[in-house]
């Protein structure tokens, strides 16, 4: 029928089928999302992530056979139209970091309600890469308690961010929404997506969190933190 948006294919990785089936049957419901397939390892989840070519894939981090990240890896870099959301059961994550590395789009814990779920996967499609703010405080944390020894401050070729651009890095470092970064700056969030996403193609990064790691690893953040 005309007028119908297409749906939201989402390929659907998790071993414990009945959380796998009852999380489907939710997305089901959404007029504009739809499960197109359902894998319960992260072998699985390449394999059909290359059959089906989903919009989206959904999985769980800790699985048999191949676990979360790798099987992301694996689909990041052979699939680049398919973006990739994975799942945890704790804040303790040991694959957060990992995970951000190889470019995942999206990092949330699976005691988040279903409409954020569904508003995840309408984001990423879109663009943007929602995590947990408790992962994104923890993962920024961890950072900041490494050492910055070879990184990229170090680099002749370190590449040249406007002012206004590495102004609102640091925004997104202190844990601000692009609406959140509008109001502060007194532009529109619009404006505020396009400086992130020009940003994000001079750093050569895939998502915003990758980007506040950055600015975090290189000691360009704000001298005032966002208030707790």
């Amino acid at each position: 029928m005309t007028g119908q948006p297409t749906p939201i294919r989402i390929l659907l990785v998790d071993d414990q089928p009945l959380f796998r089936r009852a999380i489907a049957t939710l997305i089901d419901a959404q007029p504009d999302l739809e499960v197109v397939g359902q894998g319960s390892n992260g072998l699985e989840g390449v394999e059909m992530a290359h059959q089906l070519l989903p919009d989206v894939l959904l999985m769980d981090v800790e699985m048999p056979v191949m676990n979360g990240v790798e099987a992301a890896g694996r689909v990041l870099e052979d699939l680049p139209g398919t973006k990739v959301i994975l799942l945890t059961v704790s804040e303790d994550d040991e694959y957060l970091l990992p995970a951000v590395r190889q470019g995942v789009h999206g990092y949330l814990l699976k005691d988040m309600h279903p409409d954020e779920l569904f508003e995840t996967f309408r984001q990423v499609v879109r663009g943007q890469s929602p995590f947990a703010p408790a992962l994104v405080g923890r993962l920024l944390a961890e950072l900041r308690g490494q050492p910055s020894a070879g990184s990229r401050a170090s680099q002749p070729d370190q590449p040249e961010l406007s002012q206004r651009e590495l102004e609102i890095l640091r925004l997104v470092a202190d844990g601000l929404s692009n609406r959140e970064i509008g109001s502060r700056l007194s532009i529109t969030e619009g404006t505020v997506k396009n400086h992130v996403h020009n940003a994000l193609q001079k750093l050569h990064m895939d998502n915003r969190i990758q980007a506040a790691a950055y600015i975090v690893r290189q000691g360009l953040g704000s001298p005032h933190r966002r208030p707790s």
